[in-house]
């Protein structure tokens, strides 16, 4: 009988790292959840607790790890403003020194070894929509920059990796990703929405509403994922992964208080620094390369996004 393939999620109890966690034990993997629980939730992963293929481990990436994997999936980070800001040095060495470890035991393991980047590493971009070859616009001191400049000199690690050490590497970059399972207090826009819908306060936008995004449901991305890790070796990314269908925020908030019935009033604040006033990824590669597009639309997501918040809003 085959063994089982060997896989390390770390973020495993996060938002996304969750729902790769559950997709992966479900393909009967056997799975290593690793997480520090600075953003990520035992609850997350509650109910895989009692299944023979899942194990959850306590630990911060920005320390060595030594066990043995057949792949790694590199979530670890904390991925909201408000989060990340709280402690922008150990975010930084979370993306840099996490980068580092990870790489390191995929190497002494021969592991194929996955990064969750971001479109963060575009800043905020002069060429829309955003393709793999564009560089960026990245504010390397402002506040956002701990996270833009980590998540970019761990694309750097991986690939100097992967040339000096023929690490078999797999890079995507995330763009807005939602549903359940997100913290009520990320402060991400999606969350930020339904919760103050919910609790019937006014939904706050930030400068005139007419910056847009683009919000893929996490099913897709996690699908994203999965196809990126079996594509054949010579596929290293980095590739984006987001749904391309783009919407103004004010649209949005006028969306969640629709498919909430809440009466909310819509509030305008100052737009945080170096807030990218549009986010739309080309997703032309993983379409040629994964045979990948998102397949939920919005306002289903936002349906099952709405019904999650309703069991943990009060």
């Amino acid at each position: 009988m085959p063994s089982r393939k060997r896989i390390l999620v770390t973020g495993g109890a996060g938002f996304i790292g969750s729902h790769l966690c559950h997709r992966l034990v479900e393909e009967g993997s056997d799975v290593i959840c690793l997480d520090n629980y600075f953003t990520g939730t035992k609850d997350n992963v509650a109910d895989l607790m009692n299944r023979i293929n899942f194990e959850l481990m306590r630990h911060d990436v920005t320390f060595p790890l030594f066990i043995e994997v057949d792949e790694i999936y590199n979530l670890a980070c904390p991925a909201s403003p408000i989060h990340y800001q709280y402690d922008p040095v150990q975010t930084t060495k979370t993306s840099v020194h996490g980068a580092i470890n990870m790489l390191g035991l995929a190497k002494r393991c021969g592991a194929k070894i996955f990064q969750a980047s971001t479109s963060e590493v575009y800043g905020d971009p002069t060429v829309h929509p955003q393709a793999e070859d564009y560089r960026g616009n990245v504010n390397p001191i402002g506040p956002r920059g701990c996270y833009d400049e980590g998540k970019r000199c761990a694309e750097t690690l991986f690939f100097d990796y992967y040339r000096q050490h023929q690490l078999n590497i797999r890079v995507a970059r995330i763009f807005n990703t939602y549903g359940p399972r997100m913290r009520p207090d990320d402060g991400r826009v999606v969350s930020n929405f339904i919760v103050q819908a919910l609790q019937g306060n006014p939904l706050t936008i930030y400068g005139d509403g007419s910056q847009t995004r683009s919000f893929c449901y996490v099913d897709d991305l996690v699908e994203g994922f999965i196809r990126l890790m079996a594509a054949s070796d010579d596929v290293t990314g980095p590739i984006n992964l987001g749904n391309p269908g783009e919407f103004t925020i004010k649209q949005l908030a006028e969306l969640v208080i629709d498919m909430t019935g809440a009466n909310s009033e819509l509030v305008n604040e100052q737009l945080p620094e170096d807030d990218p006033l549009q986010r739309c990824p080309d997703i032309s590669l993983a379409k040629e390369k994964l045979d990948w597009q998102p397949t939920i639309e919005l306002e289903k997501g936002l349906g099952k996004t709405i019904e999650y918040f309703r069991s943990v809003v009060h």
